[in-house]
């Protein structure tokens, strides 16, 4: 499994990738998020699922967008090709991983800035080759093992959040996943990508680097569970059992 999540506010992007690839009983490491540039347009790609059909429509959109000539001038018209090189891979592969008793499953989040988007981007691509815009009402989506780390966004995160702010929570969601997944851990690369600059940058963050944050998140969340008035459970903690037959 994997924890990949795109992240969409006012002021930008923030893509989060975990790095681990558990084969059996085996764990690797291996880099689920690619940066792809051409002069001043940039996206960043994530995917889950077989780690084949990731590489081989990868290579075969990087050699697209390696082309002197630059077609894409908008990021959804990046993202049908993307698609399409997709589609691709399944016509030379389906058949024979469905033969092995493998489903071709790949999904995918694209986002970044083209030269005639009129802001950046937010996409997530089925395996089918389709594919949803991520807007304002829920400015977020995650590939993979989404289920641990979905309710802190959902309760906090806005459009209207900060990079920092949406950084933040997209660190404690990996973090909820992590403790309760063996399948999703560190190392994490990090990418920003900054409206008012237009700059993509990526960091991979080790577990010794941010490993305080989590330390201090657990602690604050046992204090705040602590705070909260728990009056109303005194009719069940204090309880008693009813009286049986013949017991006085």
């Amino acid at each position: 499994m994997t924890y990949c999540l795109g992240i969409k506010v006012k002021d930008g992007l923030v893509a989060l990738a975990d790095t681990r690839i558990t084969s059996g009983s085996e764990t690797t490491t291996a880099k689920k998020i690619s940066i792809l540039s051409h002069g001043n347009n940039h996206l960043f790609l994530m995917t889950s699922g077989l780690r084949s059909i990731r590489d081989k429509a990868v290579t075969y959109f990087e050699e697209i967008l390696a082309e002197d000539t630059f077609e894409f001038d908008k990021t959804y018209k990046a993202v049908n090709a993307f698609c399409a090189q997709l589609r691709r891979v399944a016509s030379e592969d389906k058949a024979a991983l469905a033969e092995s008793g493998l489903y071709f499953n790949l999904f995918t989040i694209v986002g970044g800035k083209l030269a005639n988007d009129k802001e950046h981007k937010l996409y997530m691509l089925y395996p089918e080759g389709n594919w949803i815009e991520i807007g304002e009402a829920t400015p977020f989506t995650i590939i993979g093992n989404s289920g641990y780390g979905k309710p802190i966004l959902n309760r906090v995160l806005t459009y209207a959040s900060t990079l920092r702010f949406a950084l933040k929570t997209g660190f404690l969601s990996f973090d909820s996943t992590r403790v309760s997944a063996n399948d999703v851990g560190y190392p994490i690369d990090v990418v920003i990508y900054e409206a008012s600059t237009g700059h993509m940058i990526e960091r991979r963050y080790y577990e010794e680097e941010i490993r305080h944050l989590a330390e201090q998140w657990g602690n604050q969340l046992k204090h705040l569970i602590t705070q909260i008035p728990d009056d109303w459970a005194d009719e069940l903690i204090h309880l008693q059992p009813p009286i049986q037959d013949g017991q006085q």
